[in-house]
């Protein structure tokens, strides 16, 4: 069964619930659309016994690289929070869902792209993919849950210097540390993936559900409050002047400038 719709893919087939970001012209960045697009997939095939693994991953070179920034508009009028909201609701759908999700990196993860990739059970990348929270480069905070994904996996120095730096990690770093579960070589990242989820489809998946909720209970117990603290602090930012020249810069292709 496929189905496609909001720029988001939907395929489930042979117990796999595949869901693939298709915006490639745009390295798949997202939209308020294509987020809730996702969600509702998940939501929608919560308790479908034809569903034994969730795959997300995205077209062409990237996985994500963050919202749209084209789509922003008008910088001078109230602050939007709506898609803080859909990426958040993406979040938790993918940290909830009832079975494995698996969270394939073909290329970079930047943004909220990071939040998608870790909101996964199983974060694998090729080894020419990095991740990279991108918000302070346009004067914004992590979101999607960032701040406590993150901090989970590699501890409050590591987290800071990713989110301060605004640097790239690549892949094998991020394994590495941690952050990721796996990192395959790009020649065979399809092939690897695939062993990786069919194993995922023939195992006991009630044992793989209580394992996951047992985890991500024990170790996501910030995530909430995490949501609520980047939001309230992402609309301050998206208010202030540091934000209308970080978007100005990006569309413009020129380096920011914070301090005049």
């Amino acid at each position: 069964m496929s189905t496609d719709t909001s720029d988001v893919l939907v395929d489930l087939t042979d117990g796999v619930l595949r869901i693939t970001i298709d915006r490639p012209a745009r390295m798949n960045s997202v939209t308020i659309e294509t987020l809730n697009a996702a969600a509702d997939t998940l939501d929608k095939h919560v308790g479908d016994a034809a569903v034994r693994v969730v795959l997300l991953t995205g077209s062409g070179r990237a996985f994500c690289t963050g919202a749209d920034l084209s789509t922003v508009g008008d910088v001078s009028g109230p602050p939007d929070g709506s898609t803080i909201d859909a990426a958040n609701r993406l979040v938790a759908a993918l940290r909830a869902f009832p079975r494995p999700v698996v969270a394939a990196v073909n290329g970079p993860a930047a943004g909220v792209g990071v939040s998608l990739a870790l909101g996964a059970d199983l974060t694998v990348a090729t080894e020419s993919s990095y991740l990279l929270l991108a918000f302070t480069k346009i004067g914004l905070m992590p979101d999607g849950g960032a701040t406590a994904l993150v901090a989970a996996s590699v501890g409050r120095a590591r987290a800071l210097k990713m989110a301060l730096l605004a640097e790239r990690l690549p892949a094998v770093e991020a394994f590495e540390a941690g952050l990721i579960a796996q990192v395959f070589p790009d020649a065979t990242f399809a092939e690897d993936v695939e062993g990786l989820v069919r194993g995922l489809v023939d195992g006991p998946s009630d044992a793989f559900a209580a394992t996951k909720t047992a985890i991500n209970d024990a170790t996501l117990g910030q995530l909430e409050p995490a949501f609520a603290r980047e939001r309230a602090g992402q609309l301050d930012l998206l208010a202030a002047a540091a934000f209308a020249e970080g978007v100005d810069a990006f569309l413009n292709k020129r380096p920011a400038v914070f301090r005049r």
